[in-house]
């Protein structure tokens, strides 16, 4: 059997799950990232709103679509490749229900189906969803969208096997204040408050890149959308909203993820579709810590600078702060920089259990559940942040390791491939959720592995 990476394996296993590395080679060459992941599934949903079929461009070939393609498809949405490579087209006009079991069985561990929740209730009136699952990386509730759905006047029944949502009377506009900016529940408000009747007001939004491309998805649809710089937005519902063409916002995730593996193996990678705007931020993190870049019209490339590397502090947070997705593969890097790093967590509470693991392979990490404090720190504290006290560089070495969660999953494979010997990574097929044919751009880098599970 043909993966969408390039590698084969006999169907009677779990297709991709174990690496075999032969860590010490530096990664050269280019990748080319398509459109981000947490964008493309939220316009897929979107598609539900619409009363003429959607196209979609660049979409990465990952998990994530995948699955939410085959629920669009149990909703009876016609999904097809498009006119270019890359493209789907989305084709609402048989849209139904669908059941626990249906959804349920096609979801697997992904939260997607949360947010088909505000289109389904005004196409159909009723929407459910299974027990969710995603990556383990803390607490992600779904109360904040659960919440949301009340005050657009949706009717919620929690049950034995997921929840029932119901909107009887239609969903009219809200005023809502999130408790903090979640990228999830401002997605779930618009993809809501489009069709609402009134104005709905959203205080305390998330304001990351793709919530602007996704603003724009709806906007082409018909959507009535503004916003303003204190995290506000408002949204004028209206009745009816067309089909749309877009291309994607290309992943700053996966460009971040590549200029991390250059600059932990010494190498040099051509990230194309990076663009600088909507990466500042890291870059200006990247460059503190020694690495070096070139920016063009078509990409980036990234590589190490011509002194050692330094460490750095760093705090993650919401846009236009340091992405938490970021800092797994950059806490590979500042293994390897002189002297001591912090990375501080403010966004999720078990994000840093991966670094038990690269501990294994070498590395000098503390980590600290409560967080630290420092009169350099920017970020407000959070109840549940933990701080990674980084020492180095300390030469790493070969291990068996298995993937926890997909940003965690990709920086083990970049710590494997910059350690002295050979690694056993288990559990790969997780980064293959967010990682376009991952495999395929590590052999064209240069990485030495085997898929032998």
């Amino acid at each position: 059997m043909t993966l969408v990476d390039g590698t084969t394996a006999t169907p009677t296993k779990k297709l991709g799950d174990v690496l075999e590395i032969r860590g010490g080679r530096p990664l050269r060459g280019q990748v080319d990232v398509k459109g981000a992941k947490n964008l493309a599934t939220k316009a897929m949903v979107a598609s539900l709103l619409g009363s003429t079929p959607s196209t979609l461009r660049d979409v990465p070939e990952i998990r994530d679509v995948e699955v939410v393609r085959s629920l669009l498809e149990v909703h009876g949405v016609a999904v097809t490749e498009g006119d270019e490579a890359g493209s789907l087209v989305l084709d609402p006009a048989g849209a139904a229900s669908a059941g626990f079991e249906e959804i349920d069985a096609h979801a697997g561990s992904s939260r997607i189906p949360i947010l088909f929740c505000g289109p389904l209730l005004h196409l159909l009136g009723q929407a459910f969803i299974p027990d969710l699952g995603g990556c383990r990386i803390g607490d992600r509730p779904i109360d904040f969208h659960l919440d949301a759905l009340r005050n657009f006047g949706a009717v919620v029944d929690k049950q034995p096997n997921g929840i029932r949502l119901s909107a009887p009377d239609g969903l009219h506009g809200a005023n809502i204040e999130l408790p903090y900016p979640s990228v999830g529940a401002t997605e779930q408000v618009l993809l809501t408050a489009v069709k609402a009747k009134g104005v709905t007001e959203l205080r305390n939004a998330a304001i990351e890149p793709e919530i602007m491309d996704l603003i724009g998805v709806l906007q082409k649809m018909g959507a009535i959308i503004s916003y303003e710089p204190n995290r506000v937005i408002f949204i004028e519902g209206v009745d009816e909203l067309r089909g749309y063409d877009h291309r994607s916002l290309f992943d700053r995730n996966e460009a971040a993820s590549w200029a991390c593996a250059a600059l932990v193996t010494d190498g040099e990678i051509f990230v194309k579709g990076a663009r600088q705007y909507e990466m500042l931020t890291f870059l200006n993190v990247f460059r503190k810590a020694g690495g070096d870049f070139d920016i063009t019209d078509d990409g980036i490339t990234f590589r190490r600078g011509e002194t050692p590397l330094k460490p750095v502090k760093v705090e993650t947070d919401v846009h236009p702060g340091f992405m938490t997705d970021w800092q797994q593969p950059l806490i590979v890097a500042l293994t390897q920089a002189n002297g001591e790093s912090v990375v501080h967590e403010t966004v999720y509470e078990n994000r840093l259990g991966f670094t038990a693991a690269l501990n294994k392979m070498g590395a000098d990490i503390v980590v600290h559940e409560n967080g630290l404090d420092g009169d350099y720190r920017r970020v407000p504290r959070r109840p549940l942040e933990q701080a990674a006290v980084i020492t180095g560089p300390t030469p790493l070495h070969g291990a068996d390791i298995v993937v926890p969660d997909l940003r965690g999953g990709y920086a083990y494979v970049i710590a494997a491939l910059a350690a002295d010997g050979t690694s056993r990574v288990s559990n790969v097929g997780i980064i293959r959720r967010g990682y376009e044919k991952f495999f395929e751009k590590l052999s064209d880098l240069g990485a030495d592995f085997d898929v032998v599970g």
